[in-house]
């Protein structure tokens, strides 16, 4: 079965679930009405059908490679990223002053899922230029915004973000890369990055790169870092890309999926690059981008989950084994089980990450602070049990192909091998967990009490016409209350970090919980109660042990000495 743009999803969701309406309903997204955002996902879902998802084998099996220092991008890449271009998918939500189309985030983290859905590999290379273009728009000169945005958006030039040093994963703080002023408004950036994800191309006229450097005067750690934008051709004086300026590619990773996506090593040996935002402010500058691309991630995770599920269902559907009513292993009870849990949970992540998507929206067309909080605290969630759920659902649409699905041919093992990566890329899942009871309980979880009260209180209003399913929500919830309460009155952070994962995964079993209920009581009689039913009975329930490990402190990891763990 070919890939199909799972449009229905999006648009029940939208409508009926997250509360889009409250987004087309503000001045700055007004333009966003149904019509038009159904509209918007038709064309790209045909785009990702008919243009994207056809070259999601060959980019498996035809890497990109390097040839004599120029990158050669898999067979039909350049031709994917001109549809991509052309259709104005990457500046989606850019300003339009730049060439933009100013659509509001949730209606891109649906593209961009879809996008993820048919071809990972490519997609995140518009998920790179997207990044970049928020962080030019907040922290670039008017200058460089004029000149890049335009060519960034339009997809003429593509970005990417260079932070990772081989002695600098997770503790960015420790890069050793440097940026001397030249003296003329430019600055010279020496140093090698590693982990680029599409550090260059053969389809665009110039790559920029984001880099994270120290000027001379910077302090050791995270608060001395600035950030450069250093292009691969330093644009003329009619904004054209001019002579090539002082870096390359000195390798690819060969990795373990993504092989359509190049992962490069950079070298920089005094490169022109332009300081974006203020001196020594990097990391508040790249964390813009970063935020952008955590969401966007968390969205990679589910695509991919789509993308299995549906090659998973096609094989279930065709299997013939036994003697059942069709004679296929999809009347199998534990097939069965499988595909349900699939589809069950992509709901569940898709659903969260849409909401991420909409608080990000509602904070940037109302400027409430109440919906900045509930982005900041969405983020980690969706973007950690996105990418867990992308692993679980490819690993089990693996199960469901029984032997063939270890066999390459069958494109099962594809799945797997290109998602794992999401949960170690954009901050590592596990710093996900820590940021979430760490820096997003600094305001003594009032973010996610307000949260947790608009699930029961929604849930209490449930019980009067689905008892069943209201009831164990807003037991969860209140279970998730309770634990919240407690991890904030913990001084010890080891505590909280031990438990963080756990914690995490909670949270956004009781989110799915809730999102699946508010979708059976759009859809009482169909397919979507009957799949909350199925949630809620036995997905939901894995809440109370995580939470119990989510309570259970520091001192048992510890415990054992490290020559004990190694003995």
């Amino acid at each position: 079965m070919p890939f199909r743009a799972p449009l229905s999803d999006y648009e029940f969701l939208l409508n009926n679930v997250i509360g889009f309406k409250d987004v087309a309903a503000t001045e700055r997204f007004s333009e966003a009405s149904p019509d038009v955002v159904s509209a918007i996902l038709t064309e790209a879902g045909k785009m990702c059908e008919e243009v994207m998802a056809p070259l999601q084998r060959p980019g498996d099996l035809q890497p990109a490679r390097l040839e004599n220092g120029v990158l050669r991008t898999s067979p039909g890449y350049a031709e994917g990223w001109k549809a991509i271009a052309e259709g104005g998918w990457i500046g989606m939500s850019g300003n339009p002053e730049y060439g933009g189309m100013g659509l509001p985030m949730t209606v891109t983290t649906a593209v961009n899922e879809m996008m993820s859905a048919a071809c990972l590999s490519l997609q995140l290379a518009p998920l790179m230029s997207q990044g970049q273009v928020e962080a030019l728009e907040h922290h670039a000169s008017d200058a460089l915004k004029e000149l890049y945005l335009p060519k960034l958006m339009s997809g003429e030039w593509s970005g990417t973000m260079n932070l990772t040093e081989a002695q600098a994963g997770s503790d960015v703080g420790a890069l050793t890369s440097k940026a001397v002023p030249n003296g003329d408004g430019t600055y010279a950036v020496t140093g090698q990055k590693i982990f680029i994800s599409w550090g260059d191309n053969d389809f665009c006229e110039n790559i920029c790169h984001l880099v994270l450097a120290r000027l001379p005067d910077g302090v050791p750690g995270t608060k001395g870092i600035s950030l450069f934008l250093v292009p691969k051709f330093i644009p003329d004086e009619n904004g054209k890309p001019g002579v090539a300026n002082d870096l390359k590619v000195v390798s690819l990773e060969h990795k373990m999926g993504l092989h359509g996506s190049p992962t490069c090593v950079m070298q920089y040996d005094g490169a022109t690059g332009w300081l974006v935002g203020k001196e020594h402010g990097g990391m508040a500058a790249m964390f813009t981008m970063m935020n952008n691309a955590r969401l966007g991630v968390g969205g990679q995770g589910v695509g991919t989950a789509e993308g299995a599920y549906q090659h998973a269902l096609a094989y279930a559907l065709e299997r013939k084994q036994g003697k059942t009513q069709s004679g296929t292993i999809i009347d199998h009870a534990d097939v069965r089980r499988m595909l349900l849990e699939m589809r069950a949970d992509i709901f569940a992540a898709r659903a969260i990450m849409l909401a991420n998507a909409q608080a990000i929206d509602m904070a940037q067309a109302t400027g409430d602070a109440e919906w900045s909080a509930r982005a900041a605290l969405l983020t980690p969630i969706g973007k950690a049990f996105g990418t867990q759920t992308g692993m679980r659902v490819a690993e089990t649409g693996v199960q469901v192909h029984g032997g063939m699905g270890y066999v390459e041919e069958t494109g099962a093992a594809q799945y797997y091998r290109d998602v794992r990566v999401t949960a170690i890329y954009e901050g590592t899942n596990g710093i996900q967990a820590m940021d979430l009871v760490g820096r997003k309980m600094m305001d003594g979880g009032e973010a996610a009490s307000r949260l947790l009260d608009e699930i029961e209180d929604h849930a209490e209003r449930a019980r009067a016409t689905m008892p069943e399913l209201a009831g164990p929500v807003w037991e969860a919830t209140e279970t998730l209350r309770e634990v919240t309460e407690w991890l904030v009155a913990q001084d010890d952070m080891a505590d909280r970090f031990a438990g963080a994962t756990s914690y995490l995964g909670a949270f956004a079993r009781v989110l799915g919980g809730h999102y699946h209920l508010t979708a059976a009581l759009a859809d009482p009689a169909g397919p979507r109660a009957k799949l909350a039913r199925y949630y809620i009975n036995a997905l939901l329930p894995e809440h109370a042990g995580l939470l119990a490990r989510a309570q259970a402190g520091a001192h048992d990891l510890f415990a054992l000495g490290i020559d004990e763990l190694a003995s």
